[in-house]
């Protein structure tokens, strides 16, 4: 029977090798405060975070709060975030959410999970990048980069998102959710790409079960 997850001693092994890979990881999207990485992750739905920061910047020097957004129209607000792809949907969410905050919130982005994913627009994977990456709580938020790692190594054996965060949650210490989601991000952005993964200079074919599969 072909294995289909990493043993305990395995997965520290890979872990280690992440952490040192990348020990300085962090989120590559820029925000000064939870606002304006709450906006940042909704638009960086099926778009770059490199595509995002060019957009955010001259929207956030001009409209940095909920109540400043909420000058704007749908149309308006989507000339600004046009280039993020799906502008029409996602400016319709946000200044729903932005409405949200200010009724709900005083104006303030919300700590806790629930209150986040009931924003428009935000999803599990967008609460934890907010509460992982500006209230400090543990969280793994699962986007397509965490989704296709963890289940090529063998961190998780899922085949949908939801169900790969669980495999995550039991496969790595819960103090090294939030790093090890960095890790993973990152190691699917420089090497385990999607279409063309470059094994040839990743240290972790070792232990990869993808890799093992496809060398035999």
């Amino acid at each position: 029977m072909r294995k289909i997850r990493l043993n305990k001693e395995e997965r520290t092994a890979v872990l280690a090798e992440l952490k040192n890979m990348y020990p300085n990881a962090e989120s590559e999207l820029n925000f000064r405060n939870p606002f304006e990485l709450l906006i940042s992750t909704i638009l960086a739905a099926q778009c770059t975070d490199k595509r995002v920061n060019q957009v955010t910047k001259p929207l956030f020097e001009k409209y940095p709060t909920p109540e400043r957004i909420l000058t704007l129209t749908e149309v308006e607000l989507g000339q600004w975030i046009k280039s993020c792809g799906f502008y029409n949907m996602k400016s319709k969410n946000i200044l729903a959410t932005c409405h949200l905050l200010m009724e709900k919130h005083g104006g303030e982005v919300p700590e806790e999970r629930e209150a986040l994913m009931a924003l428009p627009g935000v999803g599990r994977k967008t609460a934890n990048v907010v509460i992982s990456n500006v209230f400090g709580q543990d969280a793994i938020a699962v986007d397509t980069h965490v989704f296709r790692v963890s289940n090529r190594l063998g961190l998780a054996h899922s085949d949908n998102v939801d169900d790969t965060e669980q495999d995550l949650m039991k496969s790595i210490p819960k103090s090294m959710w939030s790093d090890a989601h960095h890790w993973i991000i990152l190691h699917g952005r420089r090497i385990c790409k999607a279409r063309r993964p470059l094994c040839e200079e990743c240290p972790l074919t070792t232990y990869c079960l993808h890799y093992k599969k496809m060398s035999t």
